[in-house]
């Protein structure tokens, strides 16, 4: 007997079943295959990040490589170790005007301010009290020379003795030195500039009573004048051999003036410790006044030919100086040792040759062995870089 398979109860095929099962797991398998793709997806992102960074490398790299440099083409030219020092103007000489004799002043001529000449007439003391102590002088000594002429004669006719004689010729004495000194006080009650001033202070007044020694005033001589500098104790030595500096006064639109060296003081000024240097200043106009604030340029030595580049072209690294040299259109790193400085240039006293280019404008952005983009070539440091 055969067995039925078409009946309602028969078993299903192998195919049947299979497709049942995969209908039955068909949303898990869709759940797998997304999951498998997003997995794909982030792996291909994460090459294709991979990818962009190494391009963004691979350009810098070709950024650094095409770096535009200016270089300076170096050669032997002066250069000056100088230092700039503040310093003020003092005058040439100041003076105390004292009265010498007692009295009234009965003239005033001059104010506080006037510039007056030796000689010139300040003020006047009463003079009557010291020109009648002065004729009196006088006739006691024209008494004592015709006693002295008398007792002369009588000495050669042998009438008087010499003791006599010796006697007048001490009163004649005595009664000169009264002459001149009444003659002396009388001068006195003038009272004269002693040198070519101006009148700084002024403390006579008319009608006001002076005894010897009370201040009348005070005068400055700033027809010369002095600039005074403090030297540091470092550079005393290398100031003693100068004769001249170059001066700036600010307060006379930044006028340019030489002094000369007058006086060098051998010891510091306490405080401060420098050593007090003055310069000597022709005034004549009298333009330049004492107090006036001015700026030395002590050229302690010149050096005829240095070579030298900016300052900022040299690059300091773990107690190291070096410049980048170009040769060709690649940069090599040079150490170079320093000397004087001049405001924004530098002496290399080692490490480059007359001729060699140095890049001084892209050097921070360089290494060495690396190619550059030359721009432009300096023959004149002072030239304005691009």
């Amino acid at each position: 007997m055969k067995n039925d398979t078409s009946g309602p109860l028969a078993r299903p095929s192998f195919k049947n079943r299979l497709l049942l099962m995969v209908w039955r797991n068909l949303p898990r398998c869709i759940l797998i295959f997304l999951i498998l793709l997003i997995f794909v997806l982030m792996g291909a992102v994460q090459n294709r990040k991979i990818d962009l960074e190494e391009e963004r490398r691979a350009a810098r790299v070709e950024e650094k490589v095409l770096v535009n440099a200016v270089l300076l083409e170096v050669q032997p030219e002066p250069i000056e170790d100088a230092m700039n020092l503040p310093g003020t103007i003092e005058p040439w000489a100041g003076l105390e005007l004292m009265a010498q004799v007692s009295g009234v002043l009965v003239e005033v001529k001059v104010r506080e301010g006037d510039f007056v000449k030796a000689g010139q007439v300040l003020a006047l003391i009463e003079p009557d009290e010291y020109r009648i102590a002065l004729d009196a002088a006088e006739a006691a000594h024209a008494q004592a020379v015709a006693d002295y002429e008398r007792n002369r004669t009588m000495y050669r006719d042998k009438v008087i003795a010499t003791a006599g004689l010796e006697s007048s010729e001490t009163r004649l004495r005595l009664a000169t030195a009264e002459m001149e000194q009444a003659r002396l006080r009388l001068s006195r009650c003038t009272i004269t500039a002693p040198m070519d001033a101006v009148i700084k202070r002024l403390d006579a007044k008319l009608g006001l009573f002076v005894g010897i020694g009370d201040p009348l005033g005070e005068l400055l001589r700033i027809d010369r004048l002095k600039a005074v500098v403090g030297i540091p104790e470092s550079d005393v030595d290398a100031v003693r051999r100068i004769d001249e500096v170059g001066l700036h006064i600010k307060a006379l639109k930044n006028r340019a003036l030489v002094g000369k060296t007058h006086f060098l003081a051998p010891a510091p000024d306490s405080g401060a410790y420098l050593y007090r240097l003055e310069l000597a200043l022709e005034n004549p106009d009298y333009e330049i006044l004492p107090g006036m604030f001015i700026r030395a340029r002590i050229v302690k030595r010149r050096i005829d030919d240095a070579l030298s580049v900016p300052l900022f072209s040299v690059i300091s690294r773990n107690d190291e100086q070096f410049v980048f040299i170009a040769e060709d259109d690649t940069v090599r790193r040079q150490p170079v040792r320093l000397g004087v400085i001049e405001q924004w240039r530098v002496e290399i006293v080692e490490g480059l040759q007359p001729g060699d280019r140095v890049v001084v404008e892209g050097h921070r952005d360089v290494e060495d062995g690396q190619q550059i983009n030359v721009i432009k070539v300096m023959t004149d440091p002072t030239e304005r870089l691009l």
